[in-house]
């Protein structure tokens, strides 16, 4: 498939039959990611999940040093592209792509029939100083080279080897050594939208079956993900706790009930 601007986005199916359940990744993190939570959600629907621009086996814009084409808007088209093939379908946005997710409910209601998010960075409009550029450095100490897979797993599996996990199934082999599929600098090309957007504002106007799921470790500011579910009617707001930013893989069994329960009443 390729966006309105020209783009190629590459979606995987993992089975499953009736309406499509769309699950839509994080930053710096890709489709397979959600391997297995997305063979347990085939029960319920269809499952697909695309890669990002810029992500995993979906190609760069073409011109990458243009914010417009890393914009959350400009995203949420992919999704939506994406939607005017499938038909309606639920979406289930981890991170970035539960910013995704909103945006186009919000945008296309008739083309999302309930949302699921998980963690998004919303209202992050005043970060801390030097948030990004410490985003980056981080990200280009340990983005690779490694000289195994295995071993990029270990690094960003301290403490939290659910992390390594879930970074290690969205990694490219190059001549010298094992990488994560996405550029540094598009990443915080993306990042960056999100601390000069009013996301959250944007996010409120979604009015379908609503379920935000909030990490203990949240990236969002304190209190942000409940507002957004009272602002939503008949929206669930739920903290699990003992997670971290990836609540689907720190506690897999209780992200995958809420998230069922919510597909079952909308299907």
């Amino acid at each position: 498939m390729r966006s309105a601007d020209g783009v190629r986005l590459v979606t995987t199916g993992y089975g499953g039959s009736g309406r499509p359940v769309v699950l839509l990744h994080g930053l710096m993190s890709c489709a397979a990611s959600w391997e297995p939570r997305a063979a347990e959600l085939t029960r319920h629907g269809r499952v697909l999940a695309p890669d990002a621009r810029g992500h995993g086996r979906s190609g760069r814009p073409a011109d990458p040093l243009d914010p417009a084409a890393w914009s959350p808007r400009r995203l949420a088209d992919d999704v939506l592209a994406l939607l005017a093939g499938t038909g309606p379908a639920a979406l289930v946005g981890h991170s970035m792509g539960g910013i995704s997710a909103l945006l186009a409910a919000a945008r296309r209601p008739d083309l999302v029939t309930a949302v699921v998010v998980e963690d998004p960075p919303l209202g992050v409009t005043a970060p801390p100083p030097g948030l990004l550029e410490d985003m980056r450095a981080w990200f280009t100490a340990l983005a690779g080279p490694h000289p195994t897979r295995a071993e990029l797993e270990a690094v960003f599996g301290h403490p939290h080897p659910e992390v390594g996990t879930h970074l290690g199934r969205c990694t490219v082999r190059r001549p010298d050594g094992w990488w994560l599929a996405c550029e540094v600098d598009d990443a915080v090309r993306i990042a960056e939208h999100w601390t000069r957007e009013p996301l959250l504002e944007t996010a409120s106007a979604v009015r379908l079956p609503l379920l935000v799921v909030e990490a203990a470790e949240s990236v969002a500011p304190p209190g942000r993900l409940e507002l957004l579910a009272a602002r939503v009617p008949g929206a669930r707001h739920v903290r699990l706790p003992g997670t971290g930013h990836l609540v689907h893989d720190a506690a897999p069994a209780e992200w995958t009930a809420e998230v069922a329960a919510l597909l079952d009443r909308s299907g």
